[in-house]
């Protein structure tokens, strides 16, 4: 652990805590204080000038990464009949109704989305309480809750990810592994900017991006020049 901690403080010392970085650089500087030996998830940290307490300033969405996560999602569809089918085609891990409603209900948990057709989210609700604290409950808003099953499932294996404010406005969105390269990171992270740019609320006031942030899962945060991303809604 001393020695771990040792390494953080040598890779804290190379950043800047008073300085903004450009994107490139930030990304560059990812590679230099990279301190785990396992493939680290780089992740992106928005504050916001939105006050999620109201319904109208919620920011939540998904965005489809063009180079995915790096890891491999299990995707669990709720549907019955052609569109059972239509998922297990699709690729989905598991497919079911009441079966899974009830394995759920028992404890299992193996899989990392949920998608629901309409016509199931009856028998689906009963499952708030156990899906809705981890994030796993479809949901119309962010595309789970479809009857364009493959579609759905192929997104969410391609790399979708879903994304909602906290109740301080802060959004924290993962966009790929440290081994990713600097081009692919890029690549992602230019898509999630323009997303979350893209769902700013009509009723935000003043600055909406007031802050970013990129980090790995053990390493010092860098800042972000927000300007940078702002300049996309322009």
């Amino acid at each position: 652990m001393a020695h771990v901690a040792k390494k953080y403080k040598a890779a804290k010392a190379k950043v800047d805590r008073e300085k903004r970085y450009g994107l490139d650089e930030a990304v560059d500087l990812l590679s230099e204080i990279r301190i785990a030996k396992f493939d680290e998830t780089v992740e992106l940290a928005f504050r916001l000038g939105v006050d999620p307490r109201h319904a109208d300033q919620m920011v939540r969405g998904s965005v489809v990464l063009p180079n995915g996560l790096g890891k491999k999602v299990r995707v669990l569809v709720f549907a019955k009949g052609q569109k059972e089918k239509e998922a297990q085609e699709a690729g989905a891990d598991f497919v079911g109704s009441d079966d899974f409603i009830d394995k759920i209900q028992k404890g299992w948990l193996d899989f990392d989305k949920a998608i629901a057709t309409p016509d199931m989210m009856g028998q689906v609700s009963k499952l708030g309480k156990i899906l809705g604290p981890r994030g796993l409950m479809p949901n119309p808003k962010v595309g789970t809750v479809t009857f364009e099953v493959a579609k759905a499932v192929q997104e969410l294996k391609a790399g979708r990810v879903e994304f909602r404010a906290d109740k301080a406005g802060n959004v924290h969105v993962p966009v790929g592994k440290a081994s990713f390269g600097k081009e692919k990171l890029l690549e992602n992270i230019s898509m999630l900017f323009e997303t979350v740019i893209r769902l700013k609320p009509p009723s935000s006031k003043g600055t909406y991006v007031k802050g970013v942030a990129i980090s790995m899962t053990m390493s010092p945060g860098i800042k972000i020049d927000p300007t940078y991303v702002r300049s996309l809604s322009k």
